[in-house]
């Protein structure tokens, strides 16, 4: 063997071994979807699914209509929207995307082959050439590494995207029962402002109603109507978002909502380190952690390779009648001569100080929303218990009063009516505490990271929300 083709078949011998050193990169089973699902699963007992095939497709509607068969429940429009949300599904094609970003970062650089037969006299030439970027070879394991992390990523970020859209749709199906309900009390309002104005009007004939009282009811029932209208086009409009989000069309958007909100919680639990859990559960965090750890890695790799751009190993098999066959290899560097590399690696270091700082607001963001939500969270939870059990009572214990007064011919029927329009706010601010309840703990959910912490978490008896410590420092330290 000549000292070319030994030198040769070392070159070959190298570039094969730091390819088994790469490994073999290839697409997995799932695709990388099995990070919702468990994600789904552990935060919010639902089932996420990645609709790819018709099979899929029939199961997704199977599903779909036997959660529709009855009134809809906030978990059952959760689920619904996970399975159908065609947003959602669009976002799960970023993974396909990364993991065959992941494969291609593995795969060898194709070689190149060139051929050349030329005469000159009686003489024959022939060559022919293998190359291969060796610097591409080089650089593969790095790259592969990079291009894992970015996988990572995407999966982070397609579970929070997940958990955005299950919070959307309990915030949407608050929302919508809510303006039902609001929209079947003023109904009820309209109805018996319309009794009142209409027996005024008989009284006010004969003579037995002054007409500035006789105004007063028409003036109530005139504006009981609008309020009806107004509350059905706010209940269909509510109602048209949560089928948005859900992903419903045709038949299906004629789902049955339940008729009321679900009651408040009798206590509400007290939460303690709520930052220090948000940093260690909030998916947008780790993926931004994770984006910074990349760039750091092809911050390396560009200060590896600043001063070689291009470095391609070739193997030359060449004939010539005069000389016969000629075997060698061939080198090909690109001489720094005018780009010495220093702004590729300013541009990664520029890359990674901007990834850095984004990490860092996503953290004080984050921490500032945990305190916000929470602080919605215990004042609506209040506000709605002072409705439930002290003016909600004291409204129903003068309607009694009144009726008892009433059937004793101490009160008129025009009373009556007064105090059923003193309950129209005290019945519609307590719909209204009530939504703001269940929107809120929704928030403070997302906030934290799609769940509320176990309520071993919650013994403390106040809670402490601000931590004087570096805004990604997940042990608030």
């Amino acid at each position: 063997m000549t000292p070319d083709s030994f030198s040769g078949s070392r070159i070959v011998a190298a570039a094969t071994a730091l390819v088994l050193l790469a490994g073999c990169t290839t697409f997995s089973k799932d695709g990388g979807f099995t990070a919702v699902s468990t994600t789904a699963s552990e935060r919010l007992g639902k089932d996420a699914v990645r609709v790819r095939t018709d099979e899929d497709r029939d199961a997704v509607t199977r599903r779909t209509q036997e959660l529709l068969s009855g009134p809809l429940s906030m978990d059952d429009a959760v689920q619904i929207a996970l399975l159908n949300n065609r947003g959602l599904q669009a976002s799960y094609g970023e993974l396909g995307i990364a993991e065959a970003d992941l494969v291609q970062a593995g795969r060898l650089p194709n070689p190149g082959f060139t051929f050349s037969r030329t005469h000159g006299g009686n003489d024959l030439s022939i060559s022919r050439t293998f190359t291969l970027g060796l610097l591409n070879v080089l650089t593969l394991p790095l790259a592969t590494r990079i291009e894992r992390r970015r996988f990572e990523q995407t999966k982070l970020l397609a579970a929070d995207a997940m958990l955005k859209v299950a919070a959307d749709a309990r915030r949407a199906y608050v929302s919508a029962v809510a303006a039902q309900q609001s929209a079947a009390y003023a109904e009820q309002v309209k109805d018996s402002a319309e009794a009142g104005a209409e027996l005024s009007l008989r009284m006010q004939q004969a003579g037995n109603f002054s007409k500035l009282d006789y105004a007063r009811e028409q003036a109530f029932y005139a504006d009981a109507v609008a309020q009806l209208a107004r509350t059905r086009q706010q209940s269909v409009s509510a109602r048209e978002k949560l089928t948005r989000t859900m992903g419903l069309w045709g038949a299906e958007t004629q789902y049955t909502l339940r008729e009321r909100l679900p009651d408040l919680p009798k206590d509400r639990p007290e939460l303690n380190d709520l930052e220090r859990f948000a940093m260690r559960n909030r998916l947008d965090i780790q993926a931004a952690k994770l984006q910074t750890q990349s760039v750091a890695s092809s911050l390396g790799l560009s200060k590896a390779t600043r001063f070689i751009n291009a470095l391609d190993v070739g193997y030359q098999n060449n004939f010539t009648t005069a000389d016969g066959h000629e075997q060698g290899y061939e080198i090909s560097v690109e001489i720094p001569l005018f780009n010495w590399g220093g702004s590729k690696v300013a541009r990664a270091e520029a890359i990674y100080m901007q990834s850095v700082d984004r990490v860092a607001e996503t953290a004080i963001n984050a921490r500032s929303e945990v305190r916000e939500s929470y602080s919605a969270y215990v004042t609506d939870y209040d506000v709605a218990k002072h409705y439930r059990d002290e003016v909600v009572p004291i409204r129903k214990t003068v309607s009694d009063e009144l009726l008892l007064r009433y059937n004793g011919m101490l009160a008129s029927v025009f009373e009556l009516l007064a105090d059923s329009r003193d309950q129209v706010g005290a019945v519609n601010s307590y719909i209204d505490a009530l939504k703001d309840y269940w929107l809120a703990e929704t928030d403070l959910q997302q906030a934290l990271g799609g769940r509320l912490p176990p309520l071993a978490m919650a013994s403390a008896p106040s809670a402490t929300t601000t931590q004087p410590a570096s805004p990604t420092d997940s042990e608030g330290k």
